[in-house]
């Protein structure tokens, strides 16, 4: 029986995977992901916190005011409309 964590997301590969197992052969589980690494995700983090507030220290008013209304309009022209 086949996990369905172990399914291939390709077809050909679950064709194969499929062929395997009804002739007996040994079906070898897809290989794990990769951990990433803790240090780079903290560096990561760090730098993506700090991102935003100095863009906005770096900006003008008038700037960031203009990206709030083009924000907003954006988000109000996605908005549903009831029939």
């Amino acid at each position: 029986m086949i996990r369905r964590k172990h399914m291939p997301k390709d077809t050909n590969q679950l064709a194969a995977q499929i062929v395997k197992l009804a002739t007996g052969q040994q079906v070898e589980p897809e290989p794990a992901e990769r951990e990433k690494d803790p240090h780079a995700v903290a560096l990561g983090r760090k730098g993506g916190l700090k991102g935003g507030i100095a863009r906005k220290t770096k900006l003008p008013q008038a700037r960031r005011s203009e990206i709030a209304r083009k924000a907003v309009q954006a988000r109000w022209s996605k908005a549903k409309t009831r029939d």
